[in-house]
């Protein structure tokens, strides 16, 4: 099943098992890679939930495959700290061997900058045409189509509707979202897309290192399950109904919905959330019941019955045959 995806990205699998906080542990990352597609690590979680250093992490990764393996770039504008923290990551990235990069939340241009050079590839997270054409005016090599079935941030569109958008501008896209087995990899193959982006599938994984409640919670949710908070980073966050999000509700309070509306404010509204959703989530991955838990999880609930191996999954991908592969760009 060649694809551009797994043509840019030197893998077997048109499946990239996308970058979470905190649930992208190295077990996880190296065990999407060796069983054929691509896993992508967070550096976050590397360094601040795994307490690792960011070199001793990658090459912790690669001694658990010898298959490439990607990195996420969250490069929203933000702290100078953070922007320098996230170039040094990447210079390390390049230096261990890793050419394929995700980016989100802003411009990709310098991440392209820095890694075209060495022969890498850049895929960009985008919700809508007006943010990919940004991404490609960048130097995004691709796009990942996050559609509003997606856990994380979904966007407020279709996986249909997303592609009729995008599938004209000429570079790769894949389908993020809504994707938990077969039957809808088939699905969003054959309407065109070059690959897949899956995460609430991989969180119910032997090799996720989230705890046992976290991937049973998944297992037992129904789509209508998921709702979509505001409370942990100000945007809305695709995360199981639990009983502290009954209790709490999803909308961000009114300071916090003043100060993101406004132009110089809401660059350190988001600073704020990202250190307590840091925290916050972090311990929530690993908890095993605690009533203050926000467990993030998208509509592809609806096909995850077990917890099976990364292997079990991408095999199950691999084995099913899109109907026409022809219309596979």
């Amino acid at each position: 099943m060649e694809t551009a995806l797994t043509r840019d990205a030197g893998i077997r699998v048109p499946v990239i098992c996308g970058a979470m906080y905190p649930c992208s542990n190295p077990e996880l990352v190296a065990a999407a890679s060796r069983a054929g597609g691509i896993g992508i690590l967070q550096p976050v979680t590397l360094t601040f939930v795994h307490g690792l250093d960011f070199r001793e992490g990658v090459r912790r990764i690669k001694t658990l495959t010898d298959e490439p393996i990607g990195m996420n770039a969250l490069i929203e504008q933000s702290s100078r700290i953070y922007r320098r923290r996230m170039e040094e990551w990447l210079e390390i990235a390049l230096e261990e061997g890793i050419r394929f990069f995700v980016t989100s939340l802003g411009k990709p241009d310098w991440v392209a900058r820095l890694v075209h050079p060495h022969g890498g590839v850049v895929y960009h997270d985008v919700t809508e045409r007006k943010w990919a054409q940004k991404g490609i005016d960048c130097g995004a090599d691709g796009l990942i189509a996050v559609n509003r079935r997606a856990g994380g941030h979904p966007g407020p569109r279709s996986a249909e509707v997303l592609l009729d958008e995008l599938g004209d501008l000429g570079v790769p896209v894949v389908c993020a979202g809504g994707i938990g087995g077969p039957e809808s990899f088939r699905q969003v193959m054959n309407l065109g897309y070059a690959g897949v982006q899956m995460g609430t599938r991989f969180i119910a994984t032997h090799e996720c290192d989230a705890s046992a409640a976290y991937k049973t919670a998944i297992v037992q949710a129904e789509p209508e399950d998921v709702v979509h908070t505001e409370r942990i980073t100000g945007v809305p966050v695709a995360v199981l109904n639990t009983p502290h999000v009954q209790r709490t509700g999803v909308r961000a309070g009114p300071l916090a919905r003043l100060m993101l509306r406004g132009r110089r404010t809401k660059h350190w509204m988001r600073t704020i959330y990202a250190v307590r959703s840091a925290w916050k989530l972090r311990g929530s991955a690993r908890s095993s019941g605690n009533p203050r838990d926000y467990w993030q999880a998208g509509k592809s609930v609806s096909e995850i019955h077990e917890i099976v191996s990364v292997q079990e999954v991408v095999d199950s991908l691999a084995a099913t045959s899109p109907q026409d592969t022809s219309e596979v760009t």
